[in-house]
């Protein structure tokens, strides 16, 4: 055995038990130590955090106890600023009573359409008015639009609670009226027009062709004298509009039309939204709810005052009206004989504030519903617009034509009339009906004043079933720089462009600012277009659009108009901004409670004078029941940017509003108070905190139309639920 290996080193010494032990007990008693300091720390830290919640919550009672103490005081003040509304509505009422004096004085042999006696002598003498041809009707249609635009209007900007029923149906039968005996005045000129074809034959073609131009009508009629059935391709000179027709219409004894209305009448008309009780019991509940703020701040006095001429006109109408729940929605009462003339104003201005408030809410009513039923193709005109007019369509029988005899005209006039001739017959033995008779390829103009977003939708109307319908045509091919569109057609009628209603919605941004004196700029931008409109006194007007960041030229721009007007004027151009009560089941909104939306929509008219208002990020943030939106004072003179980031970020829900720490560029959202603020009861308080008194003094002498017309318009475009 070899010799046994040395072991290098020390032995390690080993550490004994009672060492480990200690070592042990050390680690626990600093671990221990560790835990306690730990605890000692947290317990410091929540103490100090739940001190600083305390204090917290003790300024926040403070605030809301200084807020509901005020509350009442600062209702008050709303109150009487906002005197302004019913104020307007008088003005406008006695506007309404002034034009129809106007009327009266005038003696221009006009009738006045919301006279049925007038209305209805008019249309008998025209009726028996004969022979009148295409440019007479055409300058008689142009009062005859003027009535019916009128009517429309009266029905527009009439009250709800100053429209009766038969009121309602009498203007829609005198619409009616005028526009079916309009359309049959054009059928008949084309008749006569068509009569003498052969006395206006071109001498090339040997055909007939007519284009009549006029600011709302514009025709276009050829007709087949020659009946050559290689002759297919029908062009109307110096245009692109016109037919290619098969073998058969070429052969036969016919004329094509394209009567171009730049205006609507075949669409059904809409029913005018009225404050019966049956449909608006939440509306005017929701109203007498916003009003009772407006009681609480009443002085004692008058409030005794009032409940006693309330309770003896309210006794009155019960004897008159037979539905009590009509209560809630009168306008007129009959005060006691003894009632001083200062207390009957109040009085009168008290329940038209309350008739204008439900008239208001009503402008932001969500439907419940939408029809669900349609037909196979039918159109939802809830979804869709029609755009530039209608195109009236129509293969003619060709009348017998007129021939010169001697020194005379002889004429053959068919009791009849005009008849259309049908393509493709009702009844044919034809298997092949497609190949016999196959669709007519139609190339048309899109109005020039129309601008179209997308690719329109072509519709033809079923006179059957009353509505449109996109089956039977083909081949749709639009040419948006040249404005044509073309397509093939099964059989011919009236056909439109249609667009998306809510092509606009929901809007990107939008801006409201003061210009001058009783004038604000409103800008609303959208994924397409740029929208600016002006807005002073009882007047609004197109002051720019923006497409594809350049400016684009407008019919409307610079032509001022009554709020209603200029809604109807820029829909019908193709810039809806304007929701309906059905806009909610096509457009993903931010909903706002009505009523909430209602109120900051008048205080933001109440201030636009003197404030710019401009849109938030946070509004989607924050729940239904509040608003949230950027404010800074903006007197004109100051000439500060309107982009200048010195915004206040203001939450508004209805009776409560507070400045909000957060910005525009915050990384999170917090309904913390900006320090130093409080809460305040109404916007107008709220900015009042950081305003100049020269821009409060503005804003206590603005006008009360210009106040409404920013109001209707706020109303109508909804920033705040469809940005």
């Amino acid at each position: 055995m070899g010799p046994k290996p040395k072991k290098s080193g020390r032995k390690k010494k080993k550490t004994t038990k009672a060492e480990r032990l200690k070592q042990l007990q050390e680690e626990e008693e600093r671990r221990q130590k560790e835990e306690e300091e730990a605890r000692v720390k947290s317990e410091k830290e929540e103490m100090q955090r739940l001190e600083i919640e305390r204090i917290e919550k003790e300024k926040w009672q403070q605030l809301e106890a200084k807020d509901l103490e005020r509350r009442n005081e600062e209702f008050e003040e709303l109150y009487l600023l906002e005197g302004c509304f019913p104020e307007a509505e008088k003005l406008k009422q006695n506007n309404r009573l002034l034009s129809q004096w106007k009327h009266y004085i005038q003696c221009d042999g006009s009738p006045d359409p919301s006279v049925a006696q007038e209305i209805n002598t008019f249309i008998s003498l025209w009726k028996e008015e004969a022979n009148e041809t295409f440019e007479e009707v055409i300058d008689k249609s142009k009062l005859v639009l003027h009535l019916i635009e009128k009517l429309k209007l009266i029905l527009l900007e009439t009250p709800s609670y100053d429209l009766q029923d038969k009121n309602i149906t009498q203007y829609h039968g005198s619409i009616l009226e005028l526009q079916e005996l309009l359309h049959l005045k054009f059928n008949t000129a084309t008749e006569i027009l068509l009569r003498e074809a052969s006395t206006l034959a071109d001498l090339d073609s040997g055909n007939m062709e007519k284009i009549i131009h006029d600011e709302n009508v514009t025709l276009y009629v050829w007709a087949n004298l020659k009946k050559n059935p290689r002759y297919r391709t029908v062009r109307f000179s110096e245009t692109q509009i016109g037919f290619e027709i098969p073998r058969i219409l070429a052969a036969s004894n016919i004329a094509l039309r394209l009567l171009h209305t730049h205006y609507d009448h075949v669409t059904p008309l809409r029913t005018v939204p009225t404050l019966l009780p049956k449909r608006t019991s939440t509306i005017t509940h929701l109203a007498k709810e916003e009003v009772k703020n407006v009681e609480a701040a009443l002085s004692k006095e008058f409030q005794e005052e009032y409940k006693h001429q309330k309770s003896e006109s309210q006794s009155i109408h019960k004897e008159e009206i037979k539905d009590e729940e009509q209560v809630d929605i009168e306008v007129q009462t009959s005060p006691v004989q003894e009632e001083p003339e200062a207390t009957k104003y109040e009085l009168e201005m008290k329940l038209l504030s309350e008739t204008v408030l439900a008239a208001q809410l009503l402008l932001i009513e969500n439907a419940p519903g939408k029809p669900l039923f349609f037909e196979d193709n039918e159109v939802d005109m809830h979804q869709f617009t029609a755009l530039g007019g209608v195109y009236h369509l129509d293969i003619l029988q060709l009348p017998p034509q007129c021939k010169p005899m001697k020194r005379w005209m002889m004429m053959e006039i068919l009791k009849e009339g005009l008849q259309k001739y049908m393509y493709p017959p009702v009844a044919t033995e034809d298997v092949e009906t497609e190949s016999a008779f196959p669709p007519i390829e139609v190339m048309l103009e899109v109005h020039e004043n129309v601008i179209f977003f997308e690719d329109p939708v072509v519709a033809r109307w079923d006179a059957k079933g009353k509505h449109w319908k996109t089956d039977g045509i083909s081949n749709v091919f639009y040419k948006s720089e040249q404005r044509l569109i073309s397509f093939s057609l099964e059989s011919l009628g009236p056909v439109t462009l249609m667009q998306d209603t809510h092509i606009h919605m929901p809007y990107q941004s939008w801006e409201l600012r003061p210009l001058d004196v009783d004038q604000v700029l409103l800008t609303v931008t959208t994924v397409f277009t740029e929208i600016q409109i002006q807005i002073k006194e009882d007047l609004c007007m197109l002051a720019s659009i923006r497409l594809n960041k350049k400016n684009y030229s407008s019919v409307l721009e610079g032509k001022w108009m009554t709020p209603i007007s200029f809604i109807i004027a820029l829909k019908e151009t193709g810039l809806n901004i304007f929701p309906t009560e059905h806009s909610h089941f096509y457009v993903v909104i931010n909903y706002k409670i009505p009523l909430v939306e209602m109120k900051a929509y008048r205080q933001m008219a109440l201030l636009s004078s003197a404030f710019a208002f401009g849109w938030s990020r946070w509004n989607t943030k924050c729940d239904s029941k509040k608003v949230i939106f950027k404010v800074r004072q903006h007197l004109p003179k100051e000439e500060k940017p309107i982009w200048n980031p010195n915004w206040a970020l203001l939450m508004f829900s209805g009776d409560r509003a507070q400045r909000l720490k957060i910005d525009e560029y915050s990384e999170a959202f917090s309904e913390a108070l900006k320090e130093g603020t409080e809460f305040h009861s109404t916007l107008y308080h709220m900015v009042k905190d950081f305003a100049s008194e020269e821009a409060m003094e503005k804003i206590r002498s603005s006008n009360c139309q210009f106040i409404d017309s920013v109001c209707h318009m706020l109303l109508s475009i909804r920033l705040l639920s469809y940005s």
